[in-house]
């Protein structure tokens, strides 16, 4: 008999379930109007002060743009000015005065004695250069000198030679000294030669006209082909 009542109730909610909500729901929606009545009442009143409306801080990414660069025209070039020349006034010189000027006696400065300058000394005279001086001469032929002899016994024996004699001839001519400078390599030749050219006249040797006593070089040469 329980179950039989639970089975009943349940049937009896089941068929009252779809009017109960409905009637749930509009007990809400008036106890929320009527709240929302109230509450537009009391804000119109001024008990309730308005909430003041929050500023929206927006925040935007700025993106910068590439600006081209900006290319100037050269500026053209100015045309030379000109610089015109003002001409100068003559300067306008004051007129001169016809009347003439008082003379006025002028002392001249006492003018000091000029002490004459000593004659430049005479330059030394130039001495003449001494005259070359001309050796003896042998060979002349108004001196008719001898020639020396030939030794006998130098041509049995083919003995040949030059002989050089050194004489030193005096102011009259003579020959005051004889020597051998270069020997035949034969005495009997050299000899003969120092006797024969012992006796020869000379011209003597000279400056000028002036005679003078020098040494000559005599060669005396003895050949067989002679």
């Amino acid at each position: 008999m329980g179950a039989a009542l639970s089975l009943d109730r349940t049937a009896q909610a089941q068929r009252r379930g779809p009017h109960a909500s409905g009637e749930r729901w509009l007990a809400f929606l008036a106890i929320a109007g009527a709240h929302a009545a109230l509450f537009a009442w009391l804000v119109h009143a001024g008990v309730v002060p308005r909430q003041k409306a929050m500023d929206v801080l927006q925040a935007f990414l700025i993106v910068p743009q590439r600006i081209a660069p900006r290319i100037v025209p050269p500026a053209p070039p100015q045309p030379e000015r000109k610089v015109q020349r003002v001409p100068k006034q003559a300067e306008t010189l004051p007129p001169l005065s016809t009347t003439a000027a008082a003379p006025t006696a002028m002392v001249a400065p006492p003018v000091a004695p000029v002490e004459a300058k000593p004659a430049p000394a005479a330059a030394p005279a130039v001495e003449a250069a001494p005259l070359p001086v001309v050796a003896p001469r042998f060979d002349a032929d108004y001196l008719d000198n001898p020639k020396p002899a030939y030794p006998v016994s130098s041509r049995r024996r083919g003995e040949e030679g030059r002989v050089v004699l050194r004489v030193f001839v005096d102011a009259e001519g003579r020959a005051a000294k004889v020597e051998v400078q270069e020997s035949s390599g034969h005495n009997r030749l050299d000899e003969s030669a120092v006797t024969a050219v012992a006796r020869w006249r000379f011209v003597p040797a000279r400056r000028g006209s002036e005679p003078l006593a020098a040494w000559v070089r005599v060669p005396v040469v003895f050949s067989l082909r002679d």
